[in-house]
């Protein structure tokens, strides 16, 4: 049951890098020290794009994954008698 929560923790951490690139595009210049696209914003916004498309996959495998531990979880036999 631990993978549906280190999914969420995946899509969260791609979201936020996502979000940093829409508010912060100069970030991958300072921390990378290379201008990529030369200055025309093209890689940043492949950037964001990438890790928001991620970011949504990787949620809906988590949501996938918690729904299918609920079917497990209901049709499974009762312990209790």
């Amino acid at each position: 049951m631990l993978k549906p929560y280190v999914e969420i923790c995946v899509a969260v951490a791609l979201g936020v890098i996502s979000a940093v690139t829409l508010v912060w595009p100069d970030w991958i210049e300072l921390v990378f020290g290379a201008d990529p696209d030369g200055g025309n914003g093209g890689a940043e916004w492949g950037v964001v794009l990438g890790f928001a498309a991620a970011a949504l996959i990787v949620g809906l495998l988590a949501r996938r994954d918690f729904r299918r531990a609920a079917l497990d979880a209901a049709s499974a036999p009762s312990a209790k008698r």
